[in-house]
């Protein structure tokens, strides 16, 4: 088991956390959604809920008359947990650009960013711009891209030079 990371002022935990469990994404279309990330980026459906107006949802997301669908899916190591909200009605779309405060992306490693590419294509992802080379340095030779759905959603894909190994974080 990993030890738990310390405060460089006081070499204390921070808090008591013992470990991620997940990551949430709002999305447009539940159904579409799941689709991708099982179909297109393999990861296992585990389950789905529905939330009808439901005051533990509200006071859960400080959102009042909140209702949502949600379903979470586990793959590589990490889970995600699509959220599709019916409620309120003055929801707002969101299509941050990666610098805009609050923006987030998930990233995975590849071992082929040219084939992965063109599947995500296929699947209506947009890459927001050529493929990347990490020149110099610990990542020296890594190639990277950043990938958008229609929604706005962004994932990084990165592919390790051939000498890479995970660290197991």
């Amino acid at each position: 088991m990993t030890s738990a990371p310390r405060t460089a002022a006081t070499g204390a935990r921070p808090l008591a956390i013992r470990s991620v469990d997940h990551t949430g994404i709002t999305v447009s279309s539940l159904q579409e959604s799941l689709k991708f990330w099982t179909d297109v980026l393999g990861f296992e459906h585990l389950y789905t809920w529905q939330f009808e107006n439901s005051p533990f949802v509200e006071n859960l997301v400080g959102v009042a008359g909140a209702s949502v669908d949600l379903a979470m899916v586990k793959g590589y190591g990490h889970q995600i947990e699509l959220l599709e909200y019916h409620s309120p009605a003055d929801r707002t779309i969101l299509k941050p650009r990666s610098c805009d405060v609050g923006s987030v992306h998930v990233a995975m490693y590849v071992d082929d960013l040219d084939a992965v590419l063109k599947r995500l294509e296929e699947a209506n992802w947009t890459a927001v711009g050529p493929a990347q080379r990490i020149e110099g340095g610990e990542r020296d030779g890594w190639k990277l891209v950043y990938v958008r759905d229609p929604d706005g959603v962004t994932l990084e894909f990165l592919q390790p030079a051939s000498d890479w190994e995970p660290s197991g974080a």
